[in-house]
């Protein structure tokens, strides 16, 4: 008999900013019998991840399409510049890509926004990472665009961000490799897309309960042969209406 623990994980990977966890638990709680490994992979690997097979789907940022790659877009994020908490752009609720055009914007290695015009005055040196990119921000060194759950993932004390209105977005999608369709990759689509363990068209786990079915009706019984009849109502007498004088 094979452990429990010796069974093969189904490997989701996901993208900094991504929180898997609601979607983690309702896996937990369907698939009892198959773990989910959770990988946490930079941006630019992702999609080398799926190709390869060490993950077996990912929760990923769409930019360049893999042909080869199936993908579900999920959401789109806001795009917010991240700045110190007395930059002047703290005085508005939102700034546009032109308010950017007298600042430093820092463009990390790992960008993950797609510039046709890059906004700003570019930096002497590119940051290795968008961690390094707010440290920069932190100590006064120009401002970062990005999207908004990375500016939540390194938060910090001494700094905000404020939306920007017509910065390029970015989508979160679902990716798997299309020849890799599995039952399990099948049942997480599900998951992802809110089915319900009956209307999934995965696998089920075999600790799942079969449905259940409404037991049939008894049919009544029928009345005994000795029993007294119904007495029928009596008839009307149909008297003729007496004749009016001619």
């Amino acid at each position: 008999m094979t452990d429990a623990a010796e069974t093969t994980p189904f490997r989701l990977a996901y993208v900094p900013g991504v929180t898997p966890s609601k979607w983690v638990r309702i896996w937990n709680e369907r698939i009892t019998d198959v773990p989910l490994e959770l990988v946490t992979v930079a941006a630019a690997e992702a999609t080398t991840r799926l190709r390869d097979g060490s993950a077996d789907a990912g929760l990923v940022r769409l930019t360049d399409r893999d042909p080869n790659l199936s993908a579900i877009p999920l959401y789109t994020e806001v795009t917010v510049v991240v700045v110190p908490k007395d930059h002047v752009f703290c005085a508005a609720d939102e700034i546009g890509v032109a308010d950017l055009s007298d600042e430093i914007v820092l463009s990390p290695l790992d960008d993950c926004l797609s510039w046709s015009s890059p906004p700003g005055k570019p930096a002497v040196d590119r940051p290795a990472s968008t961690g390094d990119a707010v440290e920069l921000v932190a100590a006064g060194i120009g401002v970062l665009v990005v999207p908004q759950s990375l500016a939540r993932l390194h938060h910090r004390k001494d700094l905000t961000y404020r939306p920007v209105v017509g910065a390029p977005e970015s989508r979160i999608a679902l990716s798997w490799r299309e020849d890799h369709t599995t039952e399990l990759v099948e049942e997480f689509i599900g998951i992802v897309r809110g089915r319900t363990v009956n209307s999934s068209r995965g696998r089920k786990s075999s600790e799942q309960q079969p449905t259940k079915t409404k037991p049939a009706r008894k049919k009544p019984d029928k009345p005994a042969r000795n029993a007294a009849k119904r007495t029928p109502a009596p008839r009307r007498s149909s008297r003729s209406r007496p004749r009016g004088r001619r």
